[in-house]
């Protein structure tokens, strides 16, 4: 099997929860004690968050990242989080190893489960640029997102909240998502930003969740496996 690399610190809670999802899908689709190999590169997260020159200085600390962990032998690498997706192809084309976009293995999931119109959450520029939404319409897929007002209570609480292991919002979040299968006819929803599923599981909304966490360890784990 290939040696997955990841990019993690974009949040260090994220990254746990993606290293419980490798442990649960590798025990599911292996043979007892039969794990890919894996390297995580977890960043400083105040470092990429609060980077003087915006984009251009996170995209520089992913880079660092991606070369750190090719350098390891990784042979596919991944970033642990949707955000910066808005610089996965700059990261990709700084390796020489091929990376697996979490927006793509999503993408993919949801052609399998059949949905079309779909609520879009995760951080402010995860929910308002064109990287994320654009790559989904293209795709076929109806996205919608909340009110300007919603959008700013959901990125304070990944920030705020999730990111400190403090879950006291799961229930506004579960009603607001009620409220758009009910009110707007959404047929899924995009956890869109990898702390989301820390509070939204499958079952708690009438609705496909998406756990792009879960989903793209699967893919990771299957591209390993190839």
């Amino acid at each position: 099997m290939k040696k997955i690399g990841i990019i993690g610190g974009t949040s260090p809670e994220a990254t746990c929860y993606y290293y419980k999802k490798y442990l649960e899908i590798s025990r599911e689709k292996f043979e007892p004690y039969v794990f890919p190999e894996l390297i995580i590169y977890s960043i400083n997260f105040k470092e990429f968050i609060h980077n003087p020159n915006g984009w251009e200085g996170r995209k520089e600390v992913l880079i660092k990242a991606a070369k750190a962990l090719e350098k390891a032998g990784a042979e596919i690498i991944s970033l642990s989080a949707n955000t910066p997706h808005i610089v996965f192809p700059e990261v990709q084309a700084a390796v020489n190893v091929p990376m697996v976009s979490i927006i793509d293995a999503l993408i993919e999931d949801m052609k399998r489960r059949g949905v079309k119109r779909v609520l879009l959450l995760g951080t402010k520029t995860t929910m308002t640029a064109d990287f994320y939404k654009n790559a989904l319409r293209e795709a076929g897929f109806d996205v919608i997102t909340p009110s300007e007002g919603e959008m700013d209570e959901i990125h304070r609480i990944i920030t705020e909240e999730l990111m400190f292991e403090n879950f006291a919002s799961r229930d506004w979040v579960i009603e607001l998502i009620n409220r758009y299968v009910e009110e707007r006819n959404v047929e899924g929803v995009i956890l869109g930003c990898t702390e989301l599923p820390l509070i939204v599981k499958p079952g708690d909304v009438p609705a496909e969740v998406f756990d792009t966490v879960e989903i793209h360890m699967r893919k990771l784990i299957e591209v390993a496996s190839e």
